[in-house]
């Protein structure tokens, strides 16, 4: 009998594996793609490091077939490893505030067919007018829960984002945060 390797029967990491880091990060710090550490990609933005993506993704536990909002879209990595969580029959909104990280990441997602960004609309968080959600990756830190946001999930969708420091996986039903502090650029 075959053993299957961690990779295959792990969806998170397969999906992250099959999306280079470096096709999304610019030119100046694509030698660091390999490291697990955040990289400034301009703007007042970083591309997360890659085993906090990996915990966000594990806890959000995006299905086939999902559709999903990536909030504070950046590089647009996660939006394209969120693309391939969700296959063929999903659908991944990126929306970040940054002009040029959408225009950028949108070139990097140009063969994602079920993958697209766009410019958030200034004091709108999410993209009310797309929603609902089946889930809702933040990736910028908050103070508190954004209602706003939570508001755009569907009845039994989830949504991860940093709060107070922490990742919580929020649902209506309730929260689980994961272990360890993590700090994120200010969700605005």
């Amino acid at each position: 009998m075959a053993v299957r390797s961690d990779r295959a029967a792990d969806p998170v990491a397969r999906a992250m594996a099959l999306t280079p880091r470096d096709l999304f990060l610019p030119p100046a710090v694509r030698r660091f793609a390999d490291q697990d550490r955040a990289l400034v990609i301009g703007h007042g933005a970083t591309n997360s490091q890659p085993s906090t993506v990996k915990t966000m993704l594990d806890l959000l536990a995006v299905r086939p077939g999902d559709r999903v909002l990536d909030v504070g879209s950046g590089s647009g990595w996660t939006t394209a490893i969120l693309a391939r969580l969700v296959g063929p029959e999903g659908q991944v909104l990126g929306v970040d505030l940054e002009e040029p990280l959408v225009q950028r990441s949108a070139t990097a997602l140009s063969r994602m067919p079920n993958a697209r960004v766009r410019v958030a609309v200034p004091g709108v968080l999410g993209s009310p007018e797309d929603g609902p959600f089946d889930r809702i990756l933040v990736s910028a830190g908050t103070a508190a829960i954004p209602q706003e946001l939570v508001d755009q999930l569907t009845p039994d969708g989830a949504m991860v984002l940093p709060l107070a420091g922490r990742l919580v996986r929020l649902t209506r039903e309730g929260r689980e945060t994961a272990p360890g502090h993590y700090q994120f650029v200010p969700l605005r």
